[in-house]
């Protein structure tokens, strides 16, 4: 549903997006992760249609977009980070002119559907400006829904919303993906790109990881192995041994970054035996996708 091939956007001498080439399926869900000026949100408006790419191809729910983007903008559906409304305007009012503006064969039905869906058909008559931020969120993803889209980009959909209003976008965003819709998840919350996101993208003006998130974790993380020690002493942390990049003790736990887990950990074990160690444990780390996301883009050369 989404694929493109080395989609480049430069403004001027700044490059913004460099050489992006990835692939979502139907019903997948694609965390799109970077820091602030990653060139997420340029991506998101090339492949809308919005924003004419100055190299490369994309294509979305099979339209090609740098040749027909007029083609692509009814096919997806968009919650920007900020999403503006008439705010003296109804909330059936809002949806109506942009299901008009969509050319949706019957505004009224269509409006009355998906408020009832989003649990906002009590509150159609009620100016936009009263609404809290949850909400107003819940109207902008009716707004992005109410032309009933192929492919969805939603855009920090939970930011700013208190834990209750949040996990209710949360599963929203599972029924969508369930539907077989494709979703470009842009978000800072990694335990919410982890919870949701079929794939994990990692993008820093290029794209640095793409992968499922367990398999990226799994990836960027083996090199580390936790042994839980009977009688922890500080000698444990200075091993001696040459494939050892780094060791700490945190109370009984002893963690060690090594260079191939499978063909080191018997060797430090035999080394902790002859310290005197008593091991009760031994396992393979797995670091979290926040400790992996920061290694990515801090030095920004981690092969895709």
């Amino acid at each position: 549903m989404i694929r493109t091939e080395g989609l480049t956007r430069r403004f001027g001498e700044r490059t913004a997006v460099e050489g992006l080439t990835l692939e979502v399926g139907e019903g997948e869900v694609l965390g799109l992760l970077g820091p602030n000026g990653a060139g997420k949100t340029t991506t998101v408006r090339m492949l809308a249609g919005l924003l004419a790419p100055s190299a490369g191809r994309a294509w979305v729910a099979g339209h090609e977009v740098t040749q027909n983007p007029q083609a692509v903008r009814p096919t997806v559906g968009v919650l920007p980070e900020a999403p503006g409304f008439y705010k003296r305007l109804s909330v059936e009012r809002n949806l109506r002119y942009f299901a008009e503006l969509y050319g949706v064969p019957d505004p009224r039905s269509a409006v009355q559907r998906v408020l009832a869906r989003l649990g906002l058909w009590d509150r159609r008559g009620e100016p936009v400006a009263t609404l809290s931020k949850g909400l107003r969120q819940r109207l902008a993803l009716a707004r992005a829904l109410v032309h009933e889209p192929q492919v969805l980009f939603l855009d920090e959909p939970t930011s700013g919303l208190d834990p209750e209003s949040a996990r209710e976008v949360r599963e929203f965003i599972r029924e969508l993906a369930g539907e077989r819709r494709t979703i470009l998840l842009c978000t800072h919350n990694l335990v919410e790109a982890e919870e949701l996101a079929t794939w994990i993208a990692v993008l820093q003006t290029r794209l640095l990881a793409l992968d499922r998130p367990g398999e990226l974790k799994r990836r960027l993380s083996g090199s580390r192995v936790v042994v839980e020690l009977g009688n922890p002493r500080p000698e444990f942390a200075a091993l001696g041994l040459p494939f050892v990049r780094g060791a700490a003790l945190d109370d009984k736990v002893l963690t060690v970054d090594v260079g191939d887990p499978e063909r080191d950990t018997p060797v430090l074990v035999r080394r902790l035996v002859e310290l005197g160690a008593e091991i009760r444990a031994v396992a393979r780390a797995e670091r979290s996708l926040e400790e992996v996301y920061l290694q990515l883009v801090g030095r920004g050369d981690a092969p895709a």
